[in-house]
């Protein structure tokens, strides 16, 4: 068995990141910029005010002091001429500032009698107004990569940035093997169980950025899985669920050898999930993940999600870690890294207490796997412990 660092060391090098491929703005969200953006234009474009108003010569702004109105300038319609001693123009919120203003005074802070304007209240601190440029400049830029989020789309937007380079999703074929499975819907023979795995972790893909792609189950002889193989034909990513055991019905590591596997690993010193089967075949990479339902979908948050990362170009590392305070105590840990469902509440940890790999139900309620390393000591209740979000 080898480790988990070490088994993601080799997966990272079973894929590289995907092409990349330009798109609408508008069908950006979520995806991962693939390279830098820069802004076609200043923002704001011209000097605007930051209030509705009078804009006039800043040092004309004395208490008491009287100015004609000569116009008004408005967002999207500024006043065309140029502001001169005594005069003010009825400015509103983002609006241009008019040639020859210098500040603008708050509507709050003056009385108005027909184009006469009368200022009440002392000025004090800034001019209410937005230079050239104040968010960004024209060349000024979005670095990737990055997960594109609705404010960035906003951003993009106002930089004027019409069409977005992205990594192309990666595709993922989907592939649940074994003789006992049944789709949802189906009635199942009296030894047969429902498909659940390629669900959840269906979802999983789809959430981390993927494209994943269903394909029908396979069963346990060697024309169904080779079918099955073939229908993954031009996916970055192939993901078996079950099958990659020692079992004499577990055939799929040897189908996909004939099939021209080139296998990097087959066991990792993880609990849940022993039985993990990696390698590359033909231009995919392959993942063989156990059967066990929390034990796939455990090693699916794992293994698969920093794989797609790598693939989206976002870096090759584990799956981020945080801490939390244990609420009760915590036993000694085995050999193997053990990722245990938990939940996290206010940066505190409850460990489930029934950690069997067959209860989805326990996966469910978690919000979080709590991990602990080969061969660690009992932890007390108080004590911090690492943990990734599920």
């Amino acid at each position: 068995m080898i480790s988990v660092d070490k088994a993601l060391a080799e997966l990272f090098a079973l894929v590289q990141p995907t092409a990349h491929e330009t798109i609408p703005l508008l069908a950006a969200s979520g995806r991962v910029l693939a390279s830098d953006v820069t802004a076609r234009r200043d923002q704001p474009p011209f000097p605007a005010s930051a209030m509705d108003g009078y804009a006039l010569i800043a040092e004309e702004a004395d208490l008491h002091a009287q100015f004609k109105v000569i116009g008004e300038s408005a967002a999207g319609h500024g006043f065309a001429g140029k502001v001169k001693p005594g005069q003010a123009v009825r400015i509103f919120t983002g609006a241009p500032l008019p040639q020859g203003a210098s500040r603008v005074v708050i509507q709050e802070d003056v009385e108005r009698r027909g184009d006469l304007i009368t200022i009440t209240d002392a000025q004090t601190g800034g001019t209410n107004i937005r230079p050239q440029g104040d968010d960004f400049k024209a060349g000024d830029g979005i670095r990737a990569p990055r997960v594109i989020g609705p404010a960035d789309l906003a951003l993009m937007a106002a930089m004027n940035i019409a069409h977005v380079p992205v990594h192309r999703k990666p595709v993922v074929a989907l592939i649940s093997t074994g003789d006992e499975l049944v789709m949802p819907g189906e009635m199942p023979g009296r030894d047969q169980i429902i498909a659940s795995n390629s669900f959840g972790i269906h979802a999983m893909l789809a959430a981390w950025g993927a494209e994943p792609r269903l394909l029908p189950i396979a069963r346990d002889n060697r024309a169904s899985l080779e079918t099955a193989f073939r229908l993954a034909k031009g996916a970055d990513l192939v993901v078996t669920i079950g099958g990659a055991s020692v079992g004499d019905h577990d055939i799929v590591g040897d189908v996909a050898e004939t099939m021209g596997l080139d296998r990097a690993f087959y066991k990792i010193a993880i609990r849940p999930g022993k039985p993990l089967m990696a390698g590359r075949m033909g231009d995919a990479a392959m993942v063989g993940l156990p059967g066990n339902p929390v034990s796939a979908m455990v090693c699916a948050r794992v293994f698969l999600a920093p794989m797609i990362r790598a693939m989206l170009g976002m870096g090759a590392d584990r799956a981020a870690e945080r801490m939390a305070v244990l609420t009760h105590d915590l036993a000694a840990n085995g050999p193997r890294e053990h990722y245990q469902r938990a939940r996290v509440e206010n940066g505190r940890i409850t460990v489930a207490g029934r950690q069997d790999s067959a209860l989805l139900s326990v996966l469910a309620d978690a919000n979080a796997l709590a991990v602990s390393a080969p061969n660690a000591d009992a932890q007390p209740a108080g004590t911090e412990i690492r943990y990734i979000s599920f």
